[in-house]
This record gives C-alpha cells, structure tokens and sequence, in this order.
C-alpha cells in the first residue's frame, strides 16, 4: 500500500507541477523546457508500468473473489442436492444413507462458509483498490494532458523567451551607447578638421604674402630704372643747358 501511496504522490506532484515558476528559475528555457519533456515522459512512462501493475493485481483479487463467490454458489448447491437425497433415503426408511447425505450435506455447507468468508475478506480490498487504480488513472490522464499542454506551448514560450533576451540585448546595446557617447568622439574630429582648415588658410596667406612682396620688388625696381634713366638725361643736358630750361623740359 505504501508504494501504491508513493506512485499517486509523484502522480499528483507531477500533474501540478508550476511550469512558468519552473521557466522563471531557469538559465536556459529551451533546454530546461526539452528536459522537461524528457522527465515527464520518462516519469509518465514509470507510472504507467506502476499502475499497469496495481491494475494487475486488482483483477486478480476481482477474479479470486469471482471465484470464491462461485465456489460458494457450487458448494451450496451440493449441500441441497445432497440435503434433498437424504431427505428422499430417510422417507423410505434408509435411515443410514440418508445420515450418509446429511453428513455430505455438512461438508458442502463448510466449504461454503469458507468460500464465502474468503469472498467477504477480499471484498474490502478489492473496493480500496479500485479506489487506488481509479487515483492513479487520473493522475495519468492529468499528467499526459500537461506533457501535451507543454509540447504545444513550448515554441511559443521558447519564443517568448528569447524575445525576452533579445530586448535585454537592445537594453544592454543602449546602455553602453550611452556610456561611450559617441558624439564625442566626432567634436573631436570635427577639432581636427578645423586645425586641418585654419592651417590650409595660414599657407595660402603666406604664399599670398609672398606673391604680393614681389610684385612690391617689381615696382621698386621700375622705380629705380627711371631714376637712372633720368639721371642719365640729366648728365647727358650738357653743361650750356640753364635749370630754367631744364624746369622747363621736366614740366
């Protein structure tokens, strides 16, 4: 009876077992979730064996005390038959065979008493069995309902799951975002473009510097080349030629 009590005590704890409490302590839902499946199975196939064996021995009592009952009925019947013949033998006058049926008669009606004691003992038994195989059976049924429950839902909670794990990735993603801040990395490049900018304006300032102090050079040079023609002019008026007129030649 104790190991009869220990099959429908897994039986019941299997069939209320929390799956989502089960999920939420889990690292890996579908393999926790395949394994699962596996340890119902197997389980459910350990009751099954269990339970074929209980179911086994009941009809066994059922059919000893089918028995028992028909022993009864038979030994019964004997005890009348030969009850019948003894009363037929004394009505005429055999008195000695019809004590011989009698005695027959007492032996048939002791065989069924015990049959029928026999038949009473196992009646209680056969009602608690039955009470059991009933349990169990349940149990079974509410087990492969939850083994079917399971494989039917478990794409969708495998989803459910790592959908759940792909947001926490986004989550993690956007806080590291946030911790790295990217935009400082481009004012700091937008600072070098710059100093790039400001030292391509500074050369062709310096070479506009340079062009310009050539031509400055240009000029001066004519500057000089005139004064030299003058000069020149000047010494070649000869020694008759008066300021007056040369004032007069300049204007």
């Amino acid at each position: 009876m104790a190991k009869k009590q220990s099959i429908l005590g897994r039986i019941t704890q299997l069939a209320k077992a929390n799956v989502n409490s089960l999920l939420d302590r889990a690292e890996d839902p579908e393999k926790m979730l395949d394994q699962l499946i596996r340890d119902y199975t197997n389980n459910i196939a350990e009751a099954e064996d269990a339970v074929a064996q209980t179911i086994g021995n009941l009809r066994l009592l059922e059919q000893d005390h089918a028995e028992d009952v028909a022993t009864a009925q038979e030994w019964g019947q004997k005890a009348l038959a030969a009850s019948e013949k003894a009363d037929q033998l004394r009505a005429a006058g055999q008195s000695a065979e019809a004590d011989k049926f009698d005695n027959l008669a007492k032996v048939a009606l002791g065989k069924q008493i015990d049959a029928e004691s026999e038949a009473k003992t196992a009646a209680p038994m056969i009602a608690s069995q039955t009470e059991v195989v009933d349990k169990l059976k349940s149990g079974l049924t509410a087990m492969k309902s939850k083994l079917e429950d399971l494989r039917n839902k478990r794409d969708e909670l495998v989803a459910r799951a790592k959908s759940a794990q792909a947001q926490a990735g986004v989550q993690d993603a956007i806080q590291s975002i946030d911790v790295l801040d990217p935009t400082s990395e481009v004012s700091r490049f937008e600072e070098k473009v710059r100093r790039e900018e400001a030292k391509a304006a500074g050369q062709a300032e310096v070479a506009a510097s340079s062009l310009d102090a050539q031509f400055e050079e240009l000029a001066a040079s004519d500057t000089q080349v005139e004064i030299e023609a003058r000069l020149a002019e000047l010494k070649g008026v000869g020694a008759g030629t008066s300021a007056r007129e040369l004032g007069s030649s300049l204007a």
